[in-house]
This record gives structure tokens, C-alpha cells and sequence, in this order.
């Protein structure tokens, strides 16, 4: 599905009238989507799977605008994007259980990623897992335009578990300029400076670093969790668990004061005792 991108799905003219187009698809109901993801699962139909497509592309608009910033055209996103989705559609299995953008959103994002790391620049300012992650947030944390100081070199590299020779290599490299190869079709308006590469290096309002992040987040917190646990007294691990993490069968002060023989106040106690203490574990992991 992903060799040859129908029209449809390729961002021409302005994105204006794209998104127009895009937004002409209805948004599909649970049923009807599970339908057509059934007619694409088991009997292989492309219509199907084009209807589901189709009916998403206003979604993928939406995350790609979070993409702004790098001086990369908002349409190549968009169509990146739309890769990433029906690399989703075709592994989508109906009976999973959850909304195909819910699925999809994984997909969507890492072929944003791909691109914005291999197009951002034309030398690779990352090739590696902790390269990349470095490069994004160091974006995050670059507040002020200029370089760092040693004192701001040597917090962002507490901040982010890595050293401060690492700072200043991806620093060098985020910091040099390149020449575009040729000017676009209207260059020769006097205005030159909006096209370059340079005119897009800050976006204070950009927080790629989360984004690129959330996807692996929830693991790492849980896995956390779980360690900080079991630092816990078996009665404390048993009160966190009744009180926040049960979300099916919370049960009251009262209740775990008459299960251990104690006052609702000393319950309480406990349970504020056992929220600092995984406090304190979790920020050292």
C-alpha cells in the first residue's frame, strides 16, 4: 500500500485547499470502521482499505502542524505523514479492540520523525537512538539564541544523563548553516531570508522533545512504579494500591482501618508516608 501514494494523498496547490479536500472525507463511526477494517483484515479489499485512508487524512494534518519550525515544507510532513498511515491501515487488526488512529498515531509520527531527522539538515546532526534524543531536547532547552555558557552546558547535560562533551558536539552541529542549492520559484521577490533554512532555526513553541518521547513514556513511568513499590512495607504497597491504583474497586479510609485494626487517621498517615517515600524513589530512578 505504501509504494505509489494515491493523489489524493500527496499535499498539491496550496495546503489551504488540501486541507479543504482532506476534510471533505466524513469521519467514520466505530461500526462503520470496524467494518471496512474487517474488509481489508480478511478478504484483502482496497476499497475498504482506501476509505480508511482517506477518512484520516485530517488527522494526519493535524499532527504534522505540531512539525513546524525546521524550515521543512509543511506538505512534505503531511505526506510523510500519510505514508505512516497507511503503513498503519495495512497492519490494523479490527479486533484488537481500539480506534484505528489510536493505532495509527504511532506510525504517523515515526515516518515525521525519519523525515524531519534526514532533512532538517543536510549534514545528519543525529544518526544514533541517543543522538537523536539529545538533538530534540536540546532544541527544548536552547532558550536564547547564541552559544551556551559552561554553567548551562553542564546543567542540560545533568538534565539529560549525558556528558558535557556531548552538549557541545550536538551544539556545533545544530549551529551550522546550510546553503540552499537552488532558490524557490518566487526567490526573486526581495525576501529571500523567509525561505532559508537559518530564518526557521528557533521555535520557542515547539516542543518536540515530548513528542518524540511520549510514545515510549508510559512504559518507562510504569516500569518506575513497579520499582518503587517494592521498596514499600507489604501494608503500604496493599493501601497505594486500594486507594489509587485499583481503579475498579477503590476502597475508603474506613475500610482499610478496619481491615488492619487501626484509625482512619493512622491509614491516612500511612498512605502519605508511602506517597513520599515513592516520590523520592521514582525522581532517583
Amino acid at each position: 500500500m505504501t509504494k505509489a501514494l494515491p493523489v489524493a494523498l500527496i499535499p498539491q496547490g496550496s495546503i489551504e485547499g488540501y486541507l479543504r479536500a482532506a476534510n471533505t472525507y466524513p469521519i467514520l463511526t466505530a461500526e462503520e470502521e470496524k467494518e471496512l477494517a474487517e474488509l481489508w483484515y480478511y478478504d484483502q479489499d482496497l476499497e475498504a482499505a482506501k476509505t480508511l485512508v482517506l477518512s484520516h487524512l485530517r488527522f494526519v494534518a493535524h499532527i504534522a502542524r505540531n512539525y513546524s519550525g525546521y524550515g521543512l515544507p509543511q506538505a512534505d510532513l503531511i505526506q510523510e505523514g500519510n505514508v505512516g498511515l497507511m503503513k498503519a491501515v495495512k497492519r490494523f487488526n479490527p479486533e484488537i479492540g481500539v480506534r484505528l488512529i489510536s493505532f495509527a498515531v504511532h506510525w504517523i509520527k515515526a515516518e515525521i520523525h525519519e523525515y524531519v531527522l534526514k532533512n532538517w539538515r543536510i549534514v545528519k546532526v543525529a544518526t544514533t537512538k541517543a543522538q537523536r534524543k539529545l538533538f530534540f531536547n536540546l532544541r527544548k532547552n536552547k532558550t536564547r539564541l547564541g552559544w551556551f555558557t559552561q554553567d548551562e552546558v553542564e546543567t542540560v547535560a545533568n538534565e539529560l544523563g549525558v556528558t558535557a562533551k556531548d552538549v557541545l558536539e550536538m551544539e556545533s552541529r545544530m549551529a551550522s548553516s546550510d546553503m540552499a542549492f537552488d532558490l524557490g520559484a518566487d526567490d526573486d521577490n526581495g525576501d529571500v531570508s523567509s525561505k532559508t533554512p537559518t530564518f526557521h532555526l528557533e521555535d520557542k513553541q515547539s516542543n518536540f522533545a515530548t513528542v518524540i518521547e511520549e510514545d515510549n513514556w508510559d512504559d518507562t513511568a510504569a516500569d518506575k512504579l513497579v520499582d518503587a513499590l517494592s521498596s514499600l512495607d507489604e501494608r503500604s504497597q496493599d493501601i497505594i494500591r486500594s486507594r489509587w491504583l485499583d481503579e475498579d474497586n477503590k476502597v475508603t479510609l474506613q475500610e482499610l482501618a478496619a481491615k488492619y485494626g487501626v484509625s482512619a487517621e493512622r491509614v491516612r498517615q500511612l498512605e502519605r508516608n508511602a506517597m513520599n517515600k515513592l516520590k523520592l524513589v521514582i525522581l532517583d530512578a
